[in-house]
């Protein structure tokens, strides 16, 4: 069997990626104000607010000391606060709750590390990077990195690659 995707999965990589899936990330406040959502799976615009809406209803309602898993709909909603932020997913009924936690933790240290303790508004004001981050470890629903290394040393040449295209350049150099 192989292991290192969202359930143990036999026939290697391949058969885990095709057997679990994340559906979709979402980052909100405890206000109730959406500050990231990623969706996975071709969905309308009003079915992903109807979503939304809904799974901050039930999240926000929920108590601090209960599950951080629920079944809703034909999915298993998997969330974890940090600070003011709930970062929620939605995964397949077979898919494994406790990697799509630490999946979310994994998103929440590699914030962290790039953004050097990341906050709310290191969100909102610099959402292009938390989508890049997010991208860089996961891609359509499923994992493409677990090394935190490796992660941020491709945002870190993507940040380069940004500041040289920024970088004023004289007439003579073009």
């Amino acid at each position: 069997t192989w292991g290192g995707h969202l359930g143990q999965v036999k026939g290697g990589p391949e058969a885990a990626a095709a057997a679990a899936m994340m559906r979709f990330m979402l980052l909100f406040s405890r206000q109730g104000k959406l500050r990231l959502q990623k969706w996975y799976l071709a969905t309308s615009d009003k079915d992903k607010k109807k979503t939304v809406r809904e799974l901050m209803q039930v999240v926000l309602a929920r108590k601090p000391k209960m599950c951080s898993f629920l079944e809703w709909r034909d999915l298993k909603v998997v969330y974890k606060r940090y600070a003011s932020l709930y970062f929620c997913c939605g995964v397949e009924g077979q898919d494994n709750e406790l990697i799509t936690l630490e999946l979310i933790h994994r998103y929440v240290e590699l914030l962290d590390k790039y953004f050097g303790s990341v906050c709310e508004l290191d969100i909102i004001f610099n959402f292009e990077k938390a989508y890049f981050i997010l991208d860089e470890f996961l891609m359509g629903g499923e994992v493409q990195d677990t090394s935190k290394k490796s992660v941020l040393k491709a945002i870190e040449q993507a940040d380069l690659l940004q500041e040289e295209d920024e970088s004023p350049r004289s007439v003579l150099e073009e």
